[in-house]
Parts: C-alpha cells; structure tokens; sequence
C-alpha cells in the first residue's frame, strides 16, 4: 500500500470534522494546504481513517497470531492501537504466542469432546473511536421505549456526513447541511414514507464558470415564516435559498469558513460568524453587508440575536461580546472563560446570556452585572451546545419554569434551574459524545442526539428517558417540528432522519 502526505492530511482534517473538532480541523486544513489537493472529499466515506487503522490493527493481530508453520492460534487478548506501533510490543507479543504453541503441542489430546470451555461471553458494546467500553447499564434501553422502525423514516442522498439540520417553522420542510458541499430540503408533508428532495449545491465562480465549493455547508437557519432559508458555508460565503430550491442571493464578506449564521425575528437581517475573527449583520433583502464587527482576537464561533438590533458573540478569544447595530464598539462584554467558548444563547426573554465552554463549565450572564450570575460546574469534559426551553413569562408555556439544557463531551446531558442555579436532572444514557439537544415546543421533553448513534427523548419534568432510536451514524443534530410531532436528526454516516413520535 502507498499513499501520499496530501491523503493523510486529508483523512485527519475528516477525521477532525467528525469527531466535532472543527476548529481544529479549519487550523489543520490551512496549515496542511488541503484546498490545494485535488481529493475530492465527497468520495471519501464518512469515518475513513478509523476503517483504515482498524484493518492495520487487525492485519497486526493476524501477524502476530499465525504461525510460521501457517497454522493459527487465537490472540488471547486484542492489541490497542497503540501498542499495534510499538514493534518491541508486538516482537513479545509473537514470542508468547510461540511459546503458547509450543506448550499446546505437549498437552495430552481431548477424549471425547464432551467437556467444553465455556464460551467467553460477546462484547456489551463495540467503539471505533475509544478503546474502553462504555459500561452496561447505560447502554441498556427499555424495548418499551425504542421507537419502531415503522416511524422512522431515512433520508438518503447526502454523500458525506451532515452536520446540521432544522426544520421550517410553518411547514414540514426539513433542511440538512452537509460536507458534500449541498444542503437539502426535504418535504415531509405530502409522502414521508418517499419524500422529495432539493438538492442545493454551494458553487464558486471559477474561470468564470460555476464549480462546486467542495467545502462543508457549516450551518442554517430558516427566516421567521419559513419563506427563505439561510446557509453559512466553509468556502466563505453566507447564501439565501426559496423553499423552491433557488438560490436568492450571495453573501460575500468573510475571508474564511462561516461557523454560524442566524436570523433575527423579524426577517430583515442575517448575523454570522467567522474564522476570520469578525461577525456581520447583512440586510436580507439586498444581500449586502450592513455592518461588520471586529472585536475578537480569534475565530467567532456563535452568534444569537438578543433583539432585532442587538446580539451577543464568542470565540476562540474566550471573550464574549455584545453588540448593536449602528455602534463601533460592544455594548458590553463578558470575560470569565478559561478556554473557547463553543456556544451562547439568550433566554426567551433577551435578559439572561448562557454560555458554554470547553473549560467545562457553563456560565449565565446578565447585561446588569459584568461578572457571571451563576458559574455552573458540574460537566466532566467540553461542554459542546447549550438550549433553553421554550418556557416561563413571556413565552407560550408561562405556566412551566424556565430550564436550561447542556450538552457535553463526557456523555451526559443536564438539565438546570438556571433562577436557582442548580442542576434539576442529570441524563446518563448516552455513552459517547452528545452534540445537539432540542427542547419540544411545549417545553415538555427534550432531545438529544450523540455520537453513539441514538437519539434519546427525555421527560424535562421528571428527567426520565421516555422514547429512544438507534440510527446508523453518529447524531450531530436533532431538532423538532412546530407542532412537535416529529424529530429530525442528522448522522456522521450521510443519513437524515425523521421520527413520527404520534401515538407511540
């Protein structure tokens, strides 16, 4: 086997966007020049470079276990990746095997066969991306609660993992971005067993002709009555689609990948985010840039609308701003952060800023004070997303107590009590990664998707996993419809799906 340093580059850059690095994988991918090979990244299948290692990692084990004379014995327990790399590791791993061999050779031959060694018992779980499995219980689901097959519905199409998904506030139209360079539209409404799709390709002028961008589709987000979709992409551009397909307008100031894009409520104006350490208000209907904002020392990662004129920002910087429309400088800004701060959201009401970081903790921020109201530790790794509930005075749920949910690294997702400060509920079942959480628009449950392939729905008052789907591929999304009758989610492996929770 041979292979050039562009392919390795390229299979870590994928391998970093996988696994929910995409930062890391957007500073790899300058350094690496992976925009200068000529790869087509839509080809390469989704978790290519775990495929590979194990195949190295089990063409090892075969060495090690088959004889000289051809003959084989079982490996008595499995090489880690990496002591597969250490050769005086595998050099003794032979020599016992031999000896082994040798020793069986002079033991006296079974009778009869009657007598049998008890068969070592299967594995509870199987991993590609750690080497130490995930502990029973958690991966034990109530065969009450698991969704059935018959209200699931897979959507097929995108040729690389699709990382974000979200449905149309008026109609059952589910968009999905993708690193295959498209996003979709997916129209659940008429057919859901064999919907249509819009396949909406991202291009670049090029010796003036359209190309593909060949890059990632890092975000979306419908306008308020679901007329125009908004897409932020790695190649640099922010774009506006109709519900028919067509694209409606260009955005293009940011020199560099857009992390994130929002539009505020009225519909008049987008907000995103970039790599190049900026963030821009464009006015909707000209697609021109109304203001651009740059305060951060790094990447801008999140950006949320506190009003129609105002919005909050976070970076790499670990430094969170809030701006407005018409001013040259933050209005406020908080610091407080020990590392990246990865997303932030304002409540229902605009009044309290949530935050998460991959310092671990979650913070709560008021535009009365400059230091935090609440510094929130209790996750045990990066916390990746955070979301409030659709609950509490001012919104369509009043009678229900405002909650806040977040999402982590260490597997769990918890649930807080943002007034008091305390975690209410802590959700143990997910046993990798979790990436996105949803809140019903009843406020009444809770998705959550993670990287070990299940979609979980919670109850946010007793805390209890009520329903729960396995798909085929890592969960980077989940989202719910209007009526909150269905659940989208978008996969690692190229798959979108919808899962019908009425009369379950």
């Amino acid at each position: 086997m041979s292979f050039s340093s562009d392919e390795v580059n390229f299979l870590v850059y994928r391998y970093l966007q996988e696994s929910g690095f995409s930062h890391s994988a957007y500073t790899f991918g300058i350094e690496s020049h992976i925009s200068q090979s000529n790869i087509n990244g839509a080809l390469v299948p989704p978790a290519a470079l775990l495929s590979i290692l194990q195949k190295g990692l089990q063409y090892t084990e075969a060495e090690i276990s088959i004889g000289e004379d051809g003959t084989e014995q079982r490996l008595g327990e499995s090489l880690s990746l990496i002591d597969a790399v250490m050769p005086e590791v595998v050099a003794n791993r032979q020599n016992m095997q031999n000896q082994q061999k040798q020793a069986t050779k002079t033991e006296p031959p079974e009778t009869n066969g009657t007598t049998e060694e008890p068969a070592a018992p299967p594995p509870t779980t199987t991993t590609t991306a750690s080497t130490t499995p995930a502990p029973v219980e958690t991966m034990e689901v109530d065969q009450s609660i698991e969704i059935p097959a018959s209200k699931a519905t897979v959507l097929r199409g995108h040729e690389s993992e699709v990382f974000i998904c979200a449905w149309n506030p008026s109609t059952d139209l589910l968009a999905s971005g993708s690193g295959d360079s498209t996003a979709r539209i997916w129209d659940m409404s008429d057919n859901p067993a064999n919907p249509n799709q819009l396949v909406l390709r991202h291009c670049i002028q090029k010796g003036g002709t359209e190309v593909p961008s060949n890059k990632d589709v890092t975000s979306l987000d419908w306008n308020c009555d679901g007329t125009l979709l908004a897409t932020g992409s790695y190649d640099g551009y922010a774009r506006i689609w109709r519900t028919d397909g067509l694209l409606a307008s260009t955005l293009g100031q940011h020199k560099g990948p857009i992390f994130a894009l929002k539009w505020n409520k009225r519909g008049n104006y987008i907000l995103s985010a970039g790599v190049d350490k900026t963030t821009i208000i464009w006015d909707a209907a000209t697609g021109q840039c109304t203001q651009q904002f740059s305060f951060h020392s790094a990447p801008a990662l999140d950006v949320d609308w506190q009003s129609n004129q105002s919005f909050a920002s976070c970076s790499t910087d670990q430094c969170i701003h809030v701006c407005k429309l018409g001013v040259d400088k933050p209005i406020k800004s908080f610091q407080g952060h020990t590392n990246e701060v990865n997303a932030i959201k304002w409540d229902p009401q605009g009044q309290l800023l949530a935050s998460c970081s991959d310092d671990m903790t979650l913070k709560i921020w008021s535009m009365k004070q400059d230091t935090c109201v609440h510094d929130l530790q209790a996750h045990s790794k990066e916390i990746y997303t955070i979301k409030w509930s659709p609950t509490g005075t001012g919104t369509q749920n009043p009678n229900m107590n405002l909650i806040l949910a977040s999402a982590s690294f260490d597997s769990t997702v918890r649930l807080w009590d943002v007034e008091r400060g305390v975690c209410i509920h802590t959700l143990t079942k997910h046993t990798e990664p979790v990436y996105s959480v949803a809140f019903s628009p009843d406020g009444k449950f809770l998705a959550s998707g993670s990287f070990d392939k299940c979609v979980h729905i919670w109850s946010t008052q007793s805390g209890q996993l009520v329903h729960s789907y396995k798909g085929t591929g890592g969960i980077f999304e989940v989202c719910w419809n209007s009526r909150g009758s269905k659940v989208g989610a978008s996969a690692s492996d190229g798959s979108v799906f919808v899962l019908d929770l009425r009369k379950l």
